[in-house]
Parts: C-alpha cells; sequence; structure tokens
C-alpha cells in the first residue's frame, strides 16, 4: 500500500481534524511512522499550520524503566508539559517497534509512572472535553505488530488499510455514514437508565440516568468506530471475564476477570500478567472503577491484533475502561489510569436498556 501515508494524512487533515491556519500542531511517532509523520507535516504545512514533530527513540522508555530511579520515573519533562497545555493539534501514532518492549520492566516500576503522569492525563482529557485541543490517535503499519497479529506485513497493511476505509472510491462518504447512524443511536440512548449486558463470560448491570452517550467516527481515534458512556459509578454490579487479552505500556493480561459491587471492583485476577493488573488496580482509588462503557462498531476490523487502538473497535464487541471518565459523557470517576479492555459479544451477547433487547450477538436491533 505504497500510497497509504500521503492518503491517509489528507483524509486525517480534511476529515478527521480539519487544519486551520496559524494552528501549532504537533506530530508523535516512532522512526517506523516517518513516512507518515512527514505527509501529515507536509499537509499542515500546505494548509498554513505550524509543524512539531516529535520521534519516540524507541529503547529509551525501557532504559528508564528497568533503570530509572522512584524520582526519575516520578519526573514529567516541562517541555511535554507545555505540548499537553499548548499545541491546538496532537497527532498520535502507533507504530511500535517492538510491541513487547516493557516486558522486562517491574510491575511496580510501571505503576510509579502511571501515578506520577496522572495529571497530566487529566488534564489533557479536560482540554479534549472543552475543545481547546484537537487530537487524534491513528496507526501506521509494522513489522512488528504485523508479527503481533499473526500475519505477514503485506497482509498487515491490507488490513490497516481497509480498517480506515481507505479502499472505498470514498472513504469520507463512508465515514459520514457511521457518523450519521452512530448519531441515531447516541441519541435513542441518551436519556434512558439501565443497561444490562449479557452473555459467556459476563453478566453486568448499571445505571446511566444523566449521563450522555458519544458517537466515535474518527475525529478522535482513527480506525475508529464505537459508541461509548460512562456508567453511573457506584451503580455497576456482576461479573466479567474478558476473552480478548489486554494490554497496557507493552504488557499483556489475558482473562481479566473482575467482580463489581456498588461500583467498586472487589475481586480480580487474570491468568496472565495478574502483577500488571494488579499494579494499575492499585495505582489509586478511582482505577478500581468503571470510566467507560462502549461498543465497537468497524465491520472491516473483526479480528483481534493485540493494539486496543483497533481491538476495541471490532465490530461486534464491547470494551470498558476501568479508571477516569471521559467527561463528555458526565462521567464523576478520577483516576490516573484509564484502560480499555475488550470482550467479544459475537457468540450469545446481549445488551438490554431499560429492558428492551437493543443488541443482539454482536448486532444492534435499533434501526
Amino acid at each position: 500500500m505504497h500510497d497509504l501515508a500521503p492518503r491517509l494524512a489528507e483524509l486525517l487533515t480534511t476529515y478527521n481534524v480539519p487544519i486551520k491556519r496559524g494552528e501549532l500542531v504537533a506530530i508523535h511517532g516512532s522512526p517506523e511512522a516517518t513516512p507518515l509523520i512527514e505527509a501529515i507535516a507536509r499537509a499542515v504545512i500546505d494548509r498554513g499550520g505550524h509543524v512539531y514533530p516529535m520521534v519516540q527513540l524507541p529503547e529509551l522508555a525501557e532504559y528508564l524503566f528497568t533503570n530509572g530511579t522512584p524520582e526519575q520515573l516520578k519526573y514529567t519533562s516541562p517541555i511535554t508539559e507545555f505540548i499537553n497545555d499548548k499545541v491546538d493539534v496532537l497527532f498520535s501514532i502507533e507504530a511500535p517497534m517492538h510491541t513487547k518492549a516493557l516486558i522486562s520492566v517491574p510491575a511496580e516500576n510501571l505503576g510509579i509512572r502511571s501515578k506520577a503522569t496522572g495529571y497530566l492525563n487529566k488534564k489533557f482529557i479536560e482540554r479534549i472535553a472543552t475543545k481547546s485541543i484537537r487530537w487524534n490517535g491513528c496507526a501506521y503499519p509494522t513489522r512488528a505488530q504485523a508479527q503481533e497479529a499473526n500475519m505477514g506485513f503485506l497482509a498487515f497493511q491490507k488490513f490497516v488499510y481497509e480498517a480506515y476505509g481507505l479502499h472505498l472510491d470514498d472513504p469520507i462518504a463512508y465515514w459520514n455514514e457511521m457518523r450519521d447512524r452512530q448519531t441515531r443511536y447516541a441519541e435513542w440512548l441518551n436519556g434512558k437508565k439501565r443497561v444490562e449486558v449479557r452473555g459467556p463470560g459476563i453478566d453486568l448491570s448499571f445505571d446511566v440516568a444523566g449521563r450522555s452517550w458519544v458517537s466515535c467516527h474518527g475525529e478522535m481515534n482513527f480506525p475508529d468506530g464505537e459508541i461509548f458512556t460512562g456508567p453511573v459509578e457506584p451503580s455497576v454490579n456482576g461479573r466479567v471475564e474478558f476473552n480478548f487479552p489486554a494490554f497496557h505500556m507493552g504488557r499483556e493480561v489475558q482473562n481479566a476477570a473482575f467482580t463489581f459491587k456498588d461500583g467498586k471492583i472487589v475481586e480480580a485476577s487474570a491468568s496472565k500478567g495478574e502483577d500488571v493488573l494488579l499494579s494499575q488496580l492499585d495505582v489509586d482509588e478511582g482505577a478500581r472503577y468503571l470510566g467507560e462503557f462502549a461498543v465497537g462498531t468497524n465491520r472491516y476490523i473483526q479480528n483481534m491484533i493485540g493494539s486496543t487502538l483497533f481491538d476495541e473497535k471490532i465490530g461486534g464487541t464491547i470494551h470498558m475502561a476501568i479508571g477516569h471518565s471521559l467527561p463528555d459523557t458526565g462521567g464523576e470517576n478520577v483516576s490516573a489510569i484509564h484502560w480499555d479492555m475488550v470482550h467479544n459479544m459475537r457468540e450469545g451477547g446481549q445488551i438490554l436498556v431499560d429492558g428492551e433487547l437493543i443488541y443482539q450477538n454482536g448486532e444492534f436491533l435499533l434501526n
């Protein structure tokens, strides 16, 4: 897909985040993302914006997390704070050179870092909610990620290309149609009070009275495709055992299982990576509450590849995030973390809203 970078950059800077003259645009990615960084930078310049590229050195994070003192792990650069506070637009490109770069890092060090940078994440989410920054997290295919997905590189390139809808004659029309359909669903859901989620591995209920449902159709994450809300925090009860692996800071957690009582996770386990799971749950009090519930809707993404950016959008899945709420839902939970975990609903999953079955076997039953 030799035209992926320029076609994606054009879509990102016109449909997803239309760039305005004079805006300061930061672009963050690994050296593997260089073609897309350059393509976005050219598109921004052509539209009259100012570009600040940030290329991440691949082994530096591993070295810091392994050899840094607690003081160094807690340190945040004033330059990072400036970017977080001042840029108008941020493109974050997922293009890993090594998908398990932090696998050897002690879990407690990851916890120290998550807690220390929590205030930055909170401020960033607040800026997104108030629209004082426009952000888009996207992906550029790498061989490391293709290997993680158990795909050849050319097959993985094709997968990514189609997840963006770039194989279509009019990708913008495709994303506009998704926006219109999901906006109808969100409007129907707004004002409802009670959600029940049932199926293999899940029996969960929570209230959504006073909370908003939001359609995601490419403005922030890309590829996109989800509808989300923020559960009323103390109302969550039941149990879930996620049937897709969860990933955090390059670490994999399998069969993460939670029992909720009056909103709080009172039991937690995992068949793999339990130390990472527990370290994040203990970051702060808010880490044991749900900050998000969402339904994945992208029909061009059907298989898990080990990247949350793609996996949480799989058509026929749900995902939930422990930790910080997204302000545009009206959620009130505060935490240093926001960790999405995905669950397949295509084989017997159901969602009932105020007692009405509105979703079954991975499909919305709404018109």
